[in-house]
Protein backbone atom coordinates (compact mmCIF):
# COMPACT_ATOMS: atom_id res chain seq x y z
CA UNK A 1 0.00 0.00 0.00
CA UNK A 2 2.83 2.37 0.94
CA UNK A 3 4.68 1.50 -2.28
CA UNK A 4 1.62 2.35 -4.38
CA UNK A 5 1.20 5.66 -2.54
CA UNK A 6 4.86 6.59 -3.11
CA UNK A 7 4.56 5.75 -6.80
CA UNK A 8 1.46 7.91 -7.19
CA UNK A 9 3.12 10.86 -5.44
CA UNK A 10 6.34 10.48 -7.47
CA UNK A 11 4.45 10.22 -10.78
CA UNK A 12 2.39 13.30 -9.88
CA UNK A 13 5.50 15.35 -9.13
CA UNK A 14 7.17 14.23 -12.37
CA UNK A 15 4.08 15.12 -14.37
CA UNK A 16 3.93 18.66 -12.94
CA UNK A 17 7.69 19.10 -13.48
CA UNK A 18 7.33 18.10 -17.15
CA UNK A 19 4.39 20.48 -17.62
CA UNK A 20 6.01 23.31 -15.69
CA UNK A 21 3.18 23.43 -13.17
CA UNK A 22 5.07 25.58 -10.67
CA UNK A 23 2.02 26.69 -8.66
CA UNK A 24 0.88 23.08 -8.17
CA UNK A 25 4.44 21.99 -7.32
CA UNK A 26 4.74 24.74 -4.69
CA UNK A 27 1.59 23.56 -2.95
CA UNK A 28 2.57 19.90 -3.12
CA UNK A 29 6.22 20.27 -2.09
CA UNK A 30 5.33 22.27 1.00
CA UNK A 31 2.64 19.81 2.06
CA UNK A 32 4.57 16.60 1.39
CA UNK A 33 6.45 15.02 4.28
CA UNK A 34 10.26 15.28 3.87
CA UNK A 35 10.58 11.49 4.17
CA UNK A 36 8.31 11.14 1.11
CA UNK A 37 10.18 13.93 -0.69
CA UNK A 38 13.47 12.11 -0.23
CA UNK A 39 12.07 9.13 -2.16
CA UNK A 40 10.89 11.45 -4.95
CA UNK A 41 14.34 13.06 -5.20
CA UNK A 42 15.90 9.64 -5.92
CA UNK A 43 14.05 9.39 -9.21
CA UNK A 44 14.73 12.96 -10.42
CA UNK A 45 17.63 14.44 -12.34
CA UNK A 46 19.93 16.87 -10.52
CA UNK A 47 18.36 19.81 -12.39
CA UNK A 48 14.85 18.78 -11.33
CA UNK A 49 16.04 18.15 -7.77
CA UNK A 50 17.33 21.73 -7.57
CA UNK A 51 14.09 23.12 -9.04
CA UNK A 52 12.02 21.24 -6.50
CA UNK A 53 14.28 22.14 -3.58
CA UNK A 54 14.07 25.84 -4.50
CA UNK A 55 10.27 25.67 -4.10
CA UNK A 56 10.53 24.65 -0.42
CA UNK A 57 10.04 27.80 1.64
CA UNK A 58 10.36 26.50 5.19
CA UNK A 59 13.99 26.23 6.36
CA UNK A 60 13.02 23.58 8.91
CA UNK A 61 11.50 21.40 6.18
CA UNK A 62 14.67 21.83 4.10
CA UNK A 63 16.75 20.66 7.05
CA UNK A 64 14.52 17.66 7.63
CA UNK A 65 14.82 16.80 3.93
CA UNK A 66 18.64 17.04 4.17
CA UNK A 67 18.65 14.47 6.95
CA UNK A 68 16.46 12.09 4.90
CA UNK A 69 18.33 12.33 1.58
CA UNK A 70 20.89 9.79 0.41
CA UNK A 71 24.43 11.03 0.95
CA UNK A 72 25.26 11.39 -2.76
CA UNK A 73 22.05 13.29 -3.53
CA UNK A 74 22.63 15.61 -0.56
CA UNK A 75 26.21 16.40 -1.63
CA UNK A 76 25.21 17.11 -5.24
CA UNK A 77 22.33 19.30 -4.09
CA UNK A 78 24.47 21.55 -1.86
CA UNK A 79 27.45 21.70 -4.25
CA UNK A 80 26.61 25.23 -5.43
CA UNK A 81 24.75 26.32 -2.30
CA UNK A 82 26.17 29.29 -0.40
CA UNK A 83 27.48 28.93 3.13
CA UNK A 84 24.93 31.48 4.40
CA UNK A 85 22.04 29.45 2.97
CA UNK A 86 23.45 26.30 4.55
CA UNK A 87 23.78 28.01 7.94
CA UNK A 88 20.18 29.24 7.73
CA UNK A 89 18.92 25.70 7.08
CA UNK A 90 21.11 23.96 9.66
CA UNK A 91 20.22 26.49 12.37
CA UNK A 92 16.76 24.93 12.79
CA UNK A 93 17.99 21.32 12.87
CA UNK A 94 18.82 19.14 15.91
CA UNK A 95 22.55 19.31 16.63
CA UNK A 96 23.07 15.55 16.16
CA UNK A 97 21.58 15.74 12.63
CA UNK A 98 23.77 18.77 11.87
CA UNK A 99 26.86 16.84 12.99
CA UNK A 100 25.90 13.91 10.74
CA UNK A 101 25.52 16.18 7.71
CA UNK A 102 28.73 18.15 8.35
CA UNK A 103 30.65 14.88 8.63
CA UNK A 104 29.73 14.21 4.97
CA UNK A 105 30.56 17.71 3.69
CA UNK A 106 34.11 18.57 2.53
CA UNK A 107 36.11 19.68 5.59
CA UNK A 108 36.84 23.20 4.34
CA UNK A 109 33.17 23.99 3.75
CA UNK A 110 32.13 22.34 7.02
CA UNK A 111 34.61 24.50 8.96
CA UNK A 112 33.28 27.63 7.29
CA UNK A 113 29.71 26.68 8.20
CA UNK A 114 30.70 26.08 11.82
CA UNK A 115 32.34 29.50 11.97
CA UNK A 116 29.13 31.20 10.78
CA UNK A 117 26.85 29.34 13.19
CA UNK A 118 25.98 30.67 16.65
CA UNK A 119 28.82 29.95 19.04
CA UNK A 120 26.74 27.76 21.36
CA UNK A 121 25.32 25.68 18.49
CA UNK A 122 28.69 25.28 16.76
CA UNK A 123 30.34 24.20 20.03
CA UNK A 124 27.72 21.50 20.54
CA UNK A 125 28.16 20.24 16.99
CA UNK A 126 31.97 20.26 17.28
CA UNK A 127 31.70 18.21 20.47
CA UNK A 128 29.59 15.62 18.64
CA UNK A 129 32.03 15.56 15.71
CA UNK A 130 34.90 14.83 18.11
CA UNK A 131 33.45 11.36 18.75
CA UNK A 132 33.78 8.46 16.33
CA UNK A 133 31.13 8.51 13.62
CA UNK A 134 29.92 4.98 14.46
CA UNK A 135 29.99 5.33 18.26
CA UNK A 136 27.35 6.24 20.82
CA UNK A 137 28.97 9.66 21.20
CA UNK A 138 28.74 10.29 17.48
CA UNK A 139 25.02 9.54 17.23
CA UNK A 140 23.77 10.84 20.58
CA UNK A 141 21.40 13.76 21.11
CA UNK A 142 22.81 16.34 23.57
CA UNK A 143 19.33 17.62 24.50
CA UNK A 144 17.58 15.69 27.27
CA UNK A 145 15.76 16.16 30.57
CA UNK A 146 18.13 15.90 33.54
CA UNK A 147 17.25 17.12 37.04
CA UNK A 148 18.85 16.87 40.47
CA UNK A 149 17.79 13.97 42.67
CA UNK A 150 16.77 16.16 45.64
CA UNK A 151 14.01 18.15 43.88
CA UNK A 152 10.35 17.17 44.24
CA UNK A 153 8.07 15.72 41.56
CA UNK A 154 6.08 18.97 41.50
CA UNK A 155 9.21 21.04 40.91
CA UNK A 156 10.34 18.59 38.25
CA UNK A 157 7.08 19.06 36.32
CA UNK A 158 7.45 22.84 36.53
CA UNK A 159 11.04 22.60 35.29
CA UNK A 160 9.98 20.45 32.33
CA UNK A 161 7.23 22.94 31.41
CA UNK A 162 9.63 25.87 31.66
CA UNK A 163 13.03 24.66 30.41
CA UNK A 164 12.50 21.46 28.39
CA UNK A 165 9.62 22.26 26.03
CA UNK A 166 11.59 21.42 22.85
CA UNK A 167 13.40 18.31 24.11
CA UNK A 168 13.26 15.57 21.45
CA UNK A 169 12.63 12.68 23.89
CA UNK A 170 10.46 13.87 26.82
CA UNK A 171 9.38 10.38 27.93
CA UNK A 172 12.32 9.83 30.27
CA UNK A 173 13.57 12.03 33.09
CA UNK A 174 17.23 11.40 33.94
CA UNK A 175 18.21 12.02 37.56
CA UNK A 176 21.72 13.27 38.34
CA UNK A 177 23.71 14.17 41.46
CA UNK A 178 25.55 17.43 42.14
CA UNK A 179 28.39 16.31 39.83
CA UNK A 180 25.93 15.61 36.98
CA UNK A 181 26.55 11.87 37.30
CA UNK A 182 23.64 9.66 36.32
CA UNK A 183 22.10 8.10 39.43
CA UNK A 184 18.58 7.21 38.35
CA UNK A 185 15.80 7.40 35.81
CA UNK A 186 12.05 8.04 35.87
CA UNK A 187 9.39 7.77 33.20
CA UNK A 188 7.07 10.68 32.55
CA UNK A 189 4.17 8.51 33.75
CA UNK A 190 5.89 7.83 37.08
CA UNK A 191 6.51 11.54 37.52
CA UNK A 192 2.87 12.60 37.13
CA UNK A 193 1.28 9.87 39.29
CA UNK A 194 3.37 10.34 42.47
CA UNK A 195 2.65 12.92 45.13
CA UNK A 196 4.01 16.38 44.12
CA UNK A 197 6.10 16.69 47.31
CA UNK A 198 7.90 13.38 46.78
CA UNK A 199 11.58 13.74 45.89
CA UNK A 200 12.92 12.20 42.70
CA UNK A 201 15.43 10.02 44.55
CA UNK A 202 12.55 8.39 46.45
CA UNK A 203 10.80 6.91 43.39
CA UNK A 204 13.42 6.91 40.61
CA UNK A 205 14.66 3.60 39.26
CA UNK A 206 18.27 2.87 40.13
CA UNK A 207 18.43 -0.06 37.70
CA UNK A 208 19.99 2.05 34.95
CA UNK A 209 20.71 0.84 31.43
CA UNK A 210 23.31 3.14 29.90
CA UNK A 211 26.12 3.19 27.34
CA UNK A 212 29.46 4.97 27.12
CA UNK A 213 30.48 7.43 24.43
CA UNK A 214 32.94 5.02 22.78
CA UNK A 215 30.53 2.08 22.47
CA UNK A 216 29.95 0.94 18.89
CA UNK A 217 26.61 2.06 17.49
CA UNK A 218 25.64 -1.52 16.60
CA UNK A 219 26.02 -2.54 20.25
CA UNK A 220 23.93 0.48 21.27
CA UNK A 221 21.19 -0.64 18.87
CA UNK A 222 21.25 -4.15 20.37
CA UNK A 223 20.81 -2.75 23.88
CA UNK A 224 17.84 -0.55 22.89
CA UNK A 225 16.22 -3.46 21.01
CA UNK A 226 16.90 -5.93 23.84
CA UNK A 227 15.34 -3.81 26.59
CA UNK A 228 12.58 -2.25 24.44
CA UNK A 229 13.36 1.31 25.50
CA UNK A 230 12.75 4.55 23.61
CA UNK A 231 16.13 6.05 24.49
CA UNK A 232 19.34 5.06 26.23
CA UNK A 233 21.49 7.53 28.22
CA UNK A 234 25.11 8.09 27.17
CA UNK A 235 27.75 8.74 29.83
CA UNK A 236 31.48 9.36 29.83
CA UNK A 237 33.80 7.03 31.72
CA UNK A 238 33.20 8.93 34.96
CA UNK A 239 29.41 8.23 34.69
CA UNK A 240 28.65 11.86 33.82
CA UNK A 241 25.51 12.14 31.67
CA UNK A 242 26.24 13.89 28.37
CA UNK A 243 23.57 12.72 25.92
CA UNK A 244 20.99 10.13 24.86
CA UNK A 245 20.53 7.87 21.84
CA UNK A 246 16.91 7.78 20.70
CA UNK A 247 15.00 4.94 19.10
CA UNK A 248 14.64 6.73 15.72
CA UNK A 249 18.44 6.77 15.41
CA UNK A 250 18.56 3.12 16.47
CA UNK A 251 16.17 2.18 13.66
CA UNK A 252 18.46 3.96 11.17
CA UNK A 253 21.48 2.11 12.61
CA UNK A 254 19.81 -1.30 12.37
CA UNK A 255 18.75 -0.61 8.78
CA UNK A 256 22.17 0.72 7.84
CA UNK A 257 24.12 -2.13 9.45
CA UNK A 258 21.83 -4.78 7.92
CA UNK A 259 22.18 -3.18 4.47
CA UNK A 260 25.95 -3.03 4.85
CA UNK A 261 26.17 -6.71 5.84
CA UNK A 262 23.93 -7.81 2.95
CA UNK A 263 25.99 -5.83 0.43
CA UNK A 264 29.24 -7.23 1.78
CA UNK A 265 27.89 -10.76 1.68
CA UNK A 266 26.85 -10.22 -1.93
CA UNK A 267 30.29 -8.83 -2.79
CA UNK A 268 28.91 -5.39 -3.71
CA UNK A 269 30.86 -3.17 -1.32
CA UNK A 270 29.56 -1.54 1.86
CA UNK A 271 27.29 1.25 0.60
CA UNK A 272 24.04 1.19 -1.33
CA UNK A 273 25.15 2.25 -4.79
CA UNK A 274 21.99 2.62 -6.86
CA UNK A 275 22.02 6.37 -6.27
CA UNK A 276 25.62 6.66 -7.48
CA UNK A 277 26.78 7.22 -11.04
CA UNK A 278 27.70 4.34 -13.36
CA UNK A 279 31.42 5.08 -12.98
CA UNK A 280 31.28 5.21 -9.17
CA UNK A 281 29.17 2.05 -9.00
CA UNK A 282 31.62 0.25 -11.28
CA UNK A 283 34.62 1.31 -9.19
CA UNK A 284 32.97 0.09 -6.00
CA UNK A 285 32.03 -3.32 -7.38
CA UNK A 286 35.19 -3.92 -9.42
CA UNK A 287 37.54 -5.07 -6.60
CA UNK A 288 34.90 -7.31 -5.01
CA UNK A 289 34.67 -9.35 -8.21
CA UNK A 290 38.43 -9.88 -8.33
CA UNK A 291 38.16 -12.95 -6.09
CA UNK A 292 35.67 -14.53 -8.53
CA UNK A 293 37.98 -13.73 -11.42
CA UNK A 294 40.99 -15.33 -9.72
CA UNK A 295 38.88 -18.30 -8.64
CA UNK A 296 37.65 -18.85 -12.18
CA UNK A 297 41.21 -18.82 -13.51
CA UNK A 298 42.34 -21.33 -10.87
CA UNK A 299 39.33 -23.55 -11.67
CA UNK A 300 40.26 -23.47 -15.36
CA UNK A 301 43.81 -24.59 -14.48
CA UNK A 302 42.37 -27.46 -12.41
CA UNK A 303 40.15 -28.57 -15.29
CA UNK A 304 43.18 -28.26 -17.60
CA UNK A 305 45.19 -30.53 -15.32
CA UNK A 306 42.53 -33.21 -15.81
CA UNK A 307 42.23 -32.34 -19.50
CA UNK A 308 43.08 -35.81 -20.76
CA UNK A 309 40.39 -37.47 -18.63
CA UNK A 310 37.78 -34.82 -19.45
CA UNK A 311 38.48 -34.96 -23.21
CA UNK A 312 38.21 -38.76 -23.23
CA UNK A 313 35.10 -38.83 -21.07
CA UNK A 314 33.47 -35.61 -22.23
CA UNK A 315 30.28 -36.18 -20.23
CA UNK A 316 32.29 -35.47 -17.06
CA UNK A 317 32.13 -31.78 -17.96
CA UNK A 318 28.30 -31.87 -17.93
CA UNK A 319 28.23 -32.19 -14.12
CA UNK A 320 30.83 -29.56 -13.23
CA UNK A 321 28.23 -26.72 -13.03
CA UNK A 322 25.90 -28.89 -10.91
CA UNK A 323 28.56 -29.78 -8.36
CA UNK A 324 29.98 -26.25 -8.22
CA UNK A 325 26.47 -24.79 -7.90
CA UNK A 326 25.32 -27.14 -5.13
CA UNK A 327 28.51 -26.54 -3.15
CA UNK A 328 28.33 -22.79 -3.66
CA UNK A 329 24.70 -22.63 -2.53
CA UNK A 330 25.12 -24.54 0.70
CA UNK A 331 28.36 -22.67 1.42
CA UNK A 332 26.52 -19.36 1.09
CA UNK A 333 23.67 -20.68 3.26
CA UNK A 334 26.05 -21.76 6.04
CA UNK A 335 28.10 -18.57 5.97
CA UNK A 336 24.95 -16.39 5.92
CA UNK A 337 23.45 -18.24 8.89
CA UNK A 338 26.70 -17.95 10.87
CA UNK A 339 27.33 -14.28 9.97
CA UNK A 340 23.80 -13.26 10.88
CA UNK A 341 23.89 -15.40 14.01
CA UNK A 342 27.07 -13.67 15.15
CA UNK A 343 25.62 -10.23 14.34
CA UNK A 344 22.44 -10.90 16.37
CA UNK A 345 24.34 -12.70 19.16
CA UNK A 346 22.41 -15.93 18.56
CA UNK A 347 25.73 -17.63 17.86
CA UNK A 348 28.48 -17.39 20.45
CA UNK A 349 32.05 -17.59 19.14
CA UNK A 350 32.85 -19.79 22.15
CA UNK A 351 30.62 -22.48 20.61
CA UNK A 352 32.99 -22.68 17.62
CA UNK A 353 33.16 -26.47 17.23
CA UNK A 354 29.49 -26.97 18.07
CA UNK A 355 28.47 -24.64 15.24
CA UNK A 356 31.01 -26.04 12.77
CA UNK A 357 30.10 -29.68 13.46
CA UNK A 358 26.39 -28.87 13.15
CA UNK A 359 26.85 -27.22 9.74
CA UNK A 360 29.16 -30.04 8.60
CA UNK A 361 26.52 -32.61 9.59
CA UNK A 362 23.82 -30.70 7.72
CA UNK A 363 26.10 -30.44 4.68
CA UNK A 364 26.78 -34.18 4.74
CA UNK A 365 23.09 -35.10 5.07
CA UNK A 366 22.00 -32.74 2.28
CA UNK A 367 24.95 -33.84 0.16
CA UNK A 368 23.98 -37.50 0.58
CA UNK A 369 20.38 -36.77 -0.37
CA UNK A 370 21.22 -34.81 -3.50
CA UNK A 371 24.23 -36.99 -4.28
CA UNK A 372 21.96 -40.01 -4.68
CA UNK A 373 19.52 -38.09 -6.91
CA UNK A 374 22.18 -36.56 -9.17
CA UNK A 375 24.21 -39.81 -9.23
CA UNK A 376 21.19 -41.84 -10.36
CA UNK A 377 20.39 -39.31 -13.09
CA UNK A 378 24.03 -39.39 -14.28
CA UNK A 379 23.99 -43.21 -14.38
CA UNK A 380 20.71 -43.36 -16.32
CA UNK A 381 21.66 -40.57 -18.73
CA UNK A 382 25.13 -41.74 -19.75
CA UNK A 383 25.09 -45.43 -18.75
CA UNK A 384 28.66 -45.22 -17.47
CA UNK A 385 29.14 -47.58 -14.52
CA UNK A 386 31.56 -45.30 -12.66
CA UNK A 387 29.92 -41.94 -13.41
CA UNK A 388 26.93 -42.19 -11.06
CA UNK A 389 29.08 -43.17 -8.09
CA UNK A 390 31.73 -40.54 -8.90
CA UNK A 391 29.16 -37.77 -9.26
CA UNK A 392 27.31 -38.86 -6.10
CA UNK A 393 30.49 -38.94 -4.01
CA UNK A 394 31.61 -35.62 -5.47
CA UNK A 395 28.30 -33.98 -4.49
CA UNK A 396 28.55 -35.37 -0.94
CA UNK A 397 32.18 -34.25 -0.61
CA UNK A 398 31.62 -30.83 -2.18
CA UNK A 399 28.54 -29.96 -0.09
CA UNK A 400 30.13 -31.23 3.14
CA UNK A 401 33.31 -29.23 2.58
CA UNK A 402 31.27 -26.20 1.50
CA UNK A 403 29.22 -26.25 4.71
CA UNK A 404 32.45 -26.64 6.68
CA UNK A 405 34.17 -23.72 4.93
CA UNK A 406 31.03 -21.55 5.04
CA UNK A 407 30.77 -21.91 8.82
CA UNK A 408 34.41 -21.96 9.84
CA UNK A 409 35.69 -18.93 7.87
CA UNK A 410 33.33 -16.31 9.41
CA UNK A 411 34.07 -17.57 12.92
CA UNK A 412 37.82 -17.50 12.30
CA UNK A 413 37.52 -13.92 11.03
CA UNK A 414 35.71 -12.91 14.21
CA UNK A 415 38.58 -14.39 16.25
CA UNK A 416 40.95 -12.25 14.15
CA UNK A 417 38.75 -9.14 14.73
CA UNK A 418 37.79 -8.94 11.05
CA UNK A 419 34.22 -8.27 9.90
CA UNK A 420 32.79 -11.76 9.15
CA UNK A 421 30.44 -10.38 6.47
CA UNK A 422 33.38 -10.18 4.04
CA UNK A 423 33.76 -13.96 4.27
CA UNK A 424 30.66 -14.63 2.20
CA UNK A 425 29.84 -13.75 -1.37
CA UNK A 426 32.66 -14.17 -3.85
CA UNK A 427 35.25 -15.25 -1.27
CA UNK A 428 33.48 -18.32 0.12
CA UNK A 429 31.68 -19.33 -3.09
CA UNK A 430 34.87 -19.02 -5.17
CA UNK A 431 36.87 -21.14 -2.71
CA UNK A 432 34.11 -23.75 -2.70
CA UNK A 433 33.90 -23.83 -6.51
CA UNK A 434 37.61 -24.56 -6.71
CA UNK A 435 37.46 -27.26 -4.03
CA UNK A 436 34.31 -28.83 -5.49
CA UNK A 437 35.70 -29.07 -9.03
CA UNK A 438 39.01 -30.48 -7.75
CA UNK A 439 37.24 -33.13 -5.63
CA UNK A 440 34.92 -34.13 -8.49
CA UNK A 441 37.63 -34.57 -11.10
CA UNK A 442 39.93 -36.31 -8.62
CA UNK A 443 37.22 -38.82 -7.61
CA UNK A 444 36.21 -39.37 -11.26
CA UNK A 445 39.85 -39.95 -12.28
CA UNK A 446 40.30 -42.48 -9.46
CA UNK A 447 37.33 -44.51 -10.72
CA UNK A 448 38.45 -44.29 -14.34
CA UNK A 449 41.96 -45.42 -13.46
CA UNK A 450 40.53 -48.18 -11.28
CA UNK A 451 42.02 -46.88 -8.03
Amino acid sequence: MSTDRNKIITDTFKRFIRRGGISHLKKMVNKTHPADLSLIFRSLTLADQKKLFALIKDAEQKGYLFSELDKDIFLRLIEEMSVDEMVEILADMPSDDVADLLADIPEEKADEILERMHKEDSQTVENLLSYGEDTAGGIMVPDFIALKQDITAGDAIKAIQKDYIEVEMPFYLYVVDEYHKLVGISSLRQLVVVQPEKKLKEFMSKDIISVTTDMDQEEVARIVAKYNILAVPVTDHSAKLIGIVTVDDVIDIIRSEATEDILKMAGAGEEYIETKSVIKSTKIRLPWLFASCVGGIIASFIIGKFGKVVSEYIYLAAFIPVIAGMGGNIGTQSSTIVVRGIATRRIDIRDFWKVVLKELSIGFILGSFYGVIIGVIAEIKYEASFLGVAVGLAVVSSMSVAALVGSIVPMLLVKLNIDPAVATGPFVTTAIDIIGIFLYLTIASMFILGI
